[in-house]
């Protein structure tokens, strides 16, 4: 019997990634677990959007290599990588008057033949991707005019009609209410269940993070501090080392997984002054 596994199909090898003199991640190691989602979590400023964006091809490493398959990321072609990882990037602009349903095409790109033409399957992923985010009713709208939270939907709907193995989300919830986050992350939980998509994506939410994701990477200063299952990933110590916070963790009730209950009472902050007081 064979107990050997695959290797992974996308890792990062003593990646070390900046911008201009200032290096924000100094040669870092990093696997990506194929067919789980993986949530990267940690304080603002740690790395965990130029991870993604180093993942993702956008950003060229200093030295080291990301690896897609085993080859470099950046001596593939550009095309060839579109076909494997779909990114979702934090800030996205929309050209003027560009409708929803011309958007989500646009994620047909990497598909489409040396003249451009348009196929019934192309048309089918674009219909699937708008009726999975929720987007149908708005397809003849400009996505320049709709709220923040439909904007983040069409754009979720744009990378999933590439339909690539390998999805890469830069805070996908940013922008939705309670009701269309929950929405974006059992979608994404759905498509890897169902069709074994690889997930990797950046979220703020702890909780979130530890409900949604098979595999946690928690970061601090550039560096992996932490990574694994959420229940050996998300403790009170790790919270405290890596956010500041003492906390304590009991199980979701729905799930097991673990939630994060902040130790420091509201009233516990700085005193007020005399003056402040009073002006309240």
């Amino acid at each position: 019997m064979n107990d050997l596994q695959p290797d992974p199909r996308l890792r990062a090898d003593g990646l070390s990634v900046g911008y201009g003199r200032r290096m924000v991640l100094p040669a870092m190691g990093l696997t990506v677990p194929d067919g789980q989602i993986t949530a990267i979590v940690g304080p603002n400023g740690c790395g965990k959007s130029t991870l993604l964006r180093a993942l993702a091809r956008v950003l060229a490493p200093v030295s080291g290599a990301v690896l897609l398959d085993g080859e470099p990321i950046h001596q593939l072609p550009s095309r060839t990588v579109a076909r494997q990882v779909g990114l979702l990037p934090q800030s996205n602009v929309v050209p003027e008057q560009l409708t929803v349903a011309e958007l989500v095409a646009r994620g047909r790109y990497p598909h489409r033949g040396p003249f451009g033409r348009w196929t019934a399957q192309d048309q089918a992923a674009a219909e699937d991707a708008m009726h999975a985010t929720g987007v149908e009713e708005f397809r003849d709208r400009p996505v320049d005019e709709l709220s923040g939270g439909q904007r983040q939907r069409v754009w979720v709907a744009m990378v999933l009609a590439q339909e690539t193995p390998i999805l890469l989300l830069d805070e996908p919830t940013t922008y939705l209410d309670l009701a269309h986050r929950l929405e974006v992350l059992r979608l994404l939980r759905s498509l890897n269940d169902v069709r074994g998509v690889t997930v990797v994506m950046v979220l703020h939410d702890l909780d979130e993070a530890s409900r949604y994701a098979d595999h946690i990477v928690a970061m601090r200063e550039g560096q992996v501090v932490a990574e694994g299952p959420p229940r050996e990933v998300v403790t009170p110590d790790l919270v405290e080392q890596i956010f500041g916070v003492p906390c304590m963790t009991i199980p979701n009730p729905v799930t097991g997984s673990p939630l994060v209950v902040p130790l420091n009472p509201i009233h516990s902050g700085p005193a007020l002054t005399g003056a402040a007081r009073a002006a309240g």
